[in-house]
């Protein structure tokens, strides 16, 4: 699959996944592509724990109100940034982190596998904090994303997007040619 068809593919998927273990080759080559993200000054703020314990999967899993996406996930990536300034006193661990984990979202799709993004679910009930210390995450990083790994169960499409004309413009905002 090009990159075209899995940025078209590409979709936000939170019921349950098949029960079909992902290789670790395909673990792999997924965290590969977030790796070679970009990163602001090469600072490389993101790292990576990839679960595919069983065990590990259900501890996580149990931290969310019965989401079918993490109880029947068979991986997750954490994603864990580090917050240090690189440039003055400004961090890009947040940029790095979504710039990773977009490269990651289309390798998942071109691998056949769906994923969601959970971001702000991690935000509550210190499940971020938890979650870390689960993985011995130290305690300066902070776990930002965790994408749950499997095949869709069920089927799935990308939401509708606002067409170009109302999203981009050339050469000035909102501009009329």
């Amino acid at each position: 699959m090009d990159v075209f068809e899995a940025i078209e593919k590409r979709y936000s998927y939170r019921g349950p996944f098949r029960d079909i273990p992902i290789p670790r080759e395909h673990l792999r080559k997924i965290v590969e592509a977030g790796i070679r993200a970009p990163s602001g000054k090469n600072a490389q703020t993101t790292s990576f724990v990839i679960v595919d314990d069983p065990q590990l999967i259900h501890r996580i899993a149990s931290l969310f109100e019965n989401k079918p996406v993490c109880t029947t996930a068979k991986a997750m990536i954490v994603c864990v940034t580090d917050p240090r300034p690189v440039m003055g006193n400004v961090s890009f661990h947040i940029e790095d982190c979504a710039a990773a984990v977009e490269n990651m979202l289309l390798a998942i799709t071109a691998l056949g596998y769906a994923t969601v993004w959970l971001d702000g679910a991690l935000r509550y009930n210190r499940i971020a904090e938890r979650i870390g210390e689960m993985l011995g995450v130290p305690p300066h990083l902070q776990v930002r994303i965790l994408l749950p790994i499997g095949v869709a169960a069920e089927p799935g499409q990308q939401r509708e997007k606002l067409p170009f004309e109302k999203r981009a413009w050339f050469n000035r905002w909102r501009a009329t040619e």
